[in-house]
């Protein structure tokens, strides 16, 4: 097996620190020696530190987001008006297939997603294409018109909300305290169901009204 390029080296290593620090957290020094490159090739692969942030987010998330993609396209081939619960579900499972709980990858893909949410960093908040632009706005206008009585902000902001809750439902299981609790694949796919059930009744809550 080949072993892996000095890019993807700093990728891993950028992901790995990233996750554990967050962005100021984080210096190029410390990306470098862990993944065994110099100073240089930071700025030679990636550009800067910001540009090497945006290159680890995107390699962690394009996946989930092609895989949502896909998800809709399927679930409108099949239901051209879907329910709340269907648009959830295929909003949800790619995050859960992305991030299992059981092991140390889905983890760290996990604690860098919490980390990013939550980074002050004005950094950590631009590394979005349009890609992930593109399949945000596809299930906005979904859940919009599943959801027609609900402001296009508050459905924006219940959106991110799934994101943040299945992230950080899958740091905390993966972060139990004993080894032996380690979640069983049955144990995931209640997590998942019960995830996909909450999370559509928040979607599906009746619209916030202003206080008079």
């Amino acid at each position: 097996m080949a072993l892996p390029d000095t890019r993807t080296k700093i990728l891993d290593a950028a992901e790995h620190l990233f996750a554990e620090h967050g962005y100021r957290g984080t210096s190029v020094r410390a990306i470098t020696d862990l993944a065994g490159a110099n100073l240089a090739a930071v700025g030679y692969h990636f550009g800067s530190k910001a540009e090497l942030l945006a290159a680890v987010a995107r390699r962690v998330v394009e996946p989930m987001t092609a895989a949502q993609g896909a998800g809709l396209d399927e679930l409108l081939a099949r239901a051209p008006e879907p329910s709340v619960a269907e648009l959830v579900e295929a909003f949800v499972e790619p995050l859960f297939d992305k991030m299992p709980a059981g092991d140390e990858s889905g983890a760290r893909t996990s604690r860098l997603i919490v980390t990013i949410l939550s980074d002050p960093a004005e950094e950590a908040r631009s590394w979005t294409g349009p890609d992930e632009d593109t399949v945000r706005e596809r299930y906005l206008a979904a859940f919009a018109r599943a959801l027609p009585g609900l402001a296009p902000e508050e459905l924006l902001f219940r959106m991110r909300g799934i994101f943040a809750v299945t992230a950080v439902d899958r740091v905390e299981v993966y972060n139990r305290p004993s080894p032996d609790c380690r979640p069983t694949a049955t144990e995931g796919e209640e997590a998942r169901r019960w995830a996909i059930t909450f999370l559509t009744a928040a979607m599906s809550a009746p619209p916030t009204r202003a206080r008079g």
